[in-house]
């Protein structure tokens, strides 16, 4: 459905004057910037129902009005799943990119929009990854789409690392879990976290490894993003997150291939983006930490 089609069919933006832009970004959904006499909005409309990527339409829009409870999520106007539109507030500011968060000035902040979210209200579905992972294989292989190579071998080591990880649970908070650069705002003063597709109560170790994974960050900004989420340096932490970073690419590498079969409307090269992913993965899987981040993170401090 064609933008101008869409928004004709949205109450409070229909039969106002009106502008409309298009926003970078989004490969589940369309983004648009309309501003009204009243007020500006980011009207979310879905590319596809998001069903074979775990996608809960209903969870993401109730997801959505938590985190802006929380005071780090954009207010939550109207939710037409009919059209498969979300619309919610534009917050002033500026996306993020890499190289912010390369910028070891900007981690204290993002621990600390981090550590919002997490006290915020509890989101009403939960995220594992090793669940999820596991969610994604069954899909890949009961529709034939490609595998990268040697991707089953690794299977036993993810089970081990989940082990260990149930040693020092820490119990979930609620996570966005996906916080690429461009689901964060800087507004000059503080980071807004937008984006709540994949959202649910996770470990919150996950949130900093996956961070940390989807920008390649180098091993100290991890280190230096934890120890500011959790106010001192803490090994079995680190350890943790290096270790949920590690699944974060090695599930999110069967995201691609799901949308590398699966997506003929969008031009963009899953494949490539995946497999880029997975191949940091097995150099952490037969590098030398991986045993002693295990060891690490069974420990108390």
């Amino acid at each position: 459905m064609a933008a101008p089609e869409v928004l004709d069919r949205i109450p409070r933006l229909s039969g106002v004057p009106r502008s409309v832009e298009e926003l970078p970004g989004g490969l589940t959904n369309r983004n648009y910037k309309v501003t009204t006499p009243t007020g500006s909005y980011v009207v979310r409309v879905w590319a596809s129902d998001g069903s074979l990527l775990g996608i809960d339409r209903d969870a993401e829009h109730l997801n959505s009005v938590a985190a802006a409870r929380a005071g780090v999520g954009a207010p939550v106007h109207d939710y037409l799943p009919d059209l498969g539109v979300l619309v919610v507030g534009h917050l002033p500011g500026r996306t993020f990119t890499e190289a912010d968060l390369h910028d070891p000035a900007n981690l204290p902040r993002v621990a600390l929009a981090c550590r919002r979210l997490h006290a915020g209200p509890r989101f009403v579905r939960d995220f594992d990854m090793f669940e999820i992972q596991r969610g994604y294989l069954a899909i890949v292989r009961e529709r034939g789409y490609r595998l990268p190579p040697r991707y089953l071998e690794f299977m036993p080591l993810v089970d081990e690392i989940r082990k260990c990880l149930a040693v020092q649970d820490e119990g979930t908070v609620p996570c966005n879990n996906d916080l690429l650069p461009g689901n964060i705002l800087d507004d000059g003063d503080r980071l807004w976290l937008i984006d709540y597709e994949y959202a649910g109560n996770n470990d919150p170790c996950f949130e900093l490894g996956n961070i940390w994974s989807e920008s390649a960050l180098p091993l100290g900004h991890l280190e230096e993003l934890v120890t500011a989420y959790y106010g001192r340096r803490l090994r079995n932490k680190i350890a943790r997150a290096r270790l949920q970073g590690l699944m974060s690419k090695y599930g999110w590498t069967l995201w691609a291939s799901i949308q590398d079969g699966a997506n003929e409307s969008i031009d963009f090269d899953f494949w490539s983006w995946g497999m880029e992913k997975y191949e940091r993965a097995v150099a952490e899987f037969t590098g030398p930490a991986l045993a002693r981040l295990m060891e690490e993170a069974t420990r108390t401090d």
